[in-house]
């Protein structure tokens, strides 16, 4: 398991120099490996521009749901939920890296638990 935990943390951060660029990466491996579980919001990077850009990323791990926001100036906010069906009973504020162990962590634990979690985190890592 812990191997599993530290592939999908390393794959997590291998795409990105910057946080935008972070934020983009993440994006489209979480929607392709995990589509059910991952909701993407974009909107145009300029006005009128067909050109999207990653505004936040929600991520449903287990117990945990994970948010990331891009504000305008590329800068990111991270935080973890623990939600009970449905129902959010305390959300934390994370540095980038924690939320990427932590959601690297949740996405191991949950390949564990069944073949179709261990598939999504074979895509994830692919």
């Amino acid at each position: 398991m812990e191997g599993s935990f530290d592939l999908v943390a390393a794959s997590l951060r291998a795409d990105a120099a910057d946080a935008r660029g972070l934020a983009e990466a993440l994006a489209v491996r979480l929607e392709s490996a995990l589509p059910s579980q991952t909701r993407v919001k974009r909107r145009s990077k300029r006005f009128l521009s067909g050109e999207k850009v990653v505004r936040n990323i929600e991520v449903d791990a287990g117990e945990n749901r994970y948010s990331l926001e891009v504000d305008d100036r590329g800068n990111l906010a991270a935080r973890r939920s623990a939600a009970v069906r449905g129902i959010v009973l305390r959300n934390d504020e994370l540095p980038v890296d924690a939320w990427l162990d932590s959601l690297a962590r949740d996405l191991a634990e949950q390949a564990q638990a069944s073949e179709q979690g261990r598939q999504a985190l074979e895509r994830l890592l692919l």
